[in-house]
């Protein structure tokens, strides 16, 4: 009689031993820490959200549920050697608003493959989920939308053609920047800020240490905590900066460095925060460089900027920062001319004059040649730089990197 429970237990405990190892075979193991592409974009690592429900780890992200990032955010992309000779696939994102008139794409981008988000509008083809955030929604929504059908190179661009946000070489043409960009230097370092300006943006714009408020800058202030959530993996450096204002260009190899995933998690914080359309829009204003570089501050010469990315090369630093220097003197000059033109041209003209009509003073005459003058040399600057940027060599030699024989960028 005493004999069969030693026998029974045995029996108990082999069962539950063959239970335990048939569902450990049924259940998927606990994913990779490393970056993932492809096909593992959207598995989850089950990692405590700072703002929203937890996301599963198990099988795609749902709609509702609140993806977190993952530990090794940073690329696997490595800047690579382009071919100069490839006909290299765009598509320019645009996000506007109903009222923007973008008919100048068309017109001064024929051919260019486009794709226009309507924030403002949730029955247009294209619109974002939900319209905050300003850009940043619509350049997510089309990482995650387009993350397996990406061409070569993607820019992310405003609606608007002049505007200040675009380089002061280019009469602030968003059209002639498009056109100037270099394929193969997009394709060579994987992220181009279009704006080769530092000011404003570089060299240190933000600091989520600054204990007075800054004219100006309202996200600093909550840009600690906005970094705990959007980067619970990564340290909050002293500052962020790069040139304004969210316009640049993206490889397909640096997009995919990153897991749509990652994507899909900055778009749900954008959607949850409470933070306001601007603030939550101006974070990210000086966060792309973050993303996507991994470095905090992205300030490359403003020199080597225009050289390299839109093959405007001045021969140096020294050359270019005499041309700023003219656009300087161009400008105060014309400021002095309108303000003779508001107070009128009288104050030197003959006391005896009878005629009753404003008469150019001696002093808006010199004004006028020296205008025209500077102008010249600009003109003049302009075409030589040009013509030196269109020299592979030449633009490899003014921005210090090397170049063979037969490189084409």
């Amino acid at each position: 009689m005493y004999a069969k429970k030693p026998m029974q237990f045995f029996f108990m405990v082999t069962i539950i031993i063959l239970v335990a190892f048939f569902y450990n075979l049924a259940v998927p193991t606990e994913p990779s820490l490393g970056p993932q592409t492809g096909g593992f974009e959207d598995t989850m690592i089950n990692f405590p959200s700072l703002n929203g429900p937890v996301a599963s780890r198990r099988g795609p992200v749902k709609h509702h549920q609140q993806p977190v990032p993952q530990k090794a955010r940073v690329a696997t992309f490595v800047p690579g050697t382009p071919n100069p000779w490839s006909n290299y696939s765009r598509t320019m994102v645009i996000p506007r608003m109903q009222e923007d008139d973008i008919a100048w794409i068309s017109k001064e981008l024929p051919g260019l493959d486009v794709s226009v988000h309507v924030a403002d509008d949730p029955k247009a083809s294209l619109h974002p989920p939900k319209n905050k955030g300003h850009e940043v929604m619509i350049y997510l929504t089309y990482l995650i939308d387009h993350y397996d059908r990406l061409p070569d190179i993607v820019l992310f661009m405003h609606a608007h053609r002049w505007t200040h946000h675009n380089n002061g070489f280019f009469g602030f043409d968003a059209s002639q920047m498009i056109r100037a960009l270099s394929g193969p230097h997009v394709m060579r370092v994987g992220y181009v800020n279009m704006r080769c300006h530092w000011s404003p943006g570089c060299p240190e714009w933000l600091r989520p240490s600054r204990m007075e408020d800054s004219l100006g800058k309202q996200e600093e202030r909550v840009l600690a905590q906005c970094w705990r959530e959007l980067f619970p993996f990564d340290s909050l450096p002293s500052f962020l900066a790069q040139p304004c204002c969210a316009q640049f260009a993206l490889s397909k190899g640096r997009i995919l460095s990153i897991p749509r995933s990652q994507y899909i998690f900055y778009r749900d914080w954008i959607m949850r925060t409470p933070l306001s359309d601007y603030i939550s829009g101006r974070i990210w204003e000086y966060s792309w460089q973050y993303i996507f570089t991994h470095n905090a501050a992205h300030c490359p010469a403003e020199h080597i900027c225009y050289c390299d990315a839109f093959g405007v090369c001045f021969g140096g630093e020294v050359p270019y920062s005499q041309y700023v220097q003219l656009l300087g003197r161009k400008t105060k000059i014309g400021e002095e001319l309108n303000l003779l033109d508001r107070h009128g041209r009288v104050d030197q003209a003959p006391n005896n004059s009878s005629s009753d009509l404003p008469q150019t003073s001696e002093t808006e005459t010199s004004l006028r040649v020296q205008f025209t003058q500077v102008e010249a040399e600009l003109k003049t600057r302009k075409q030589e730089a040009l013509q030196r940027g269109a020299d592979p060599q030449r633009r490899a030699e003014d921005c210090g990197r090397p170049w063979r024989d037969g490189d084409g960028f």
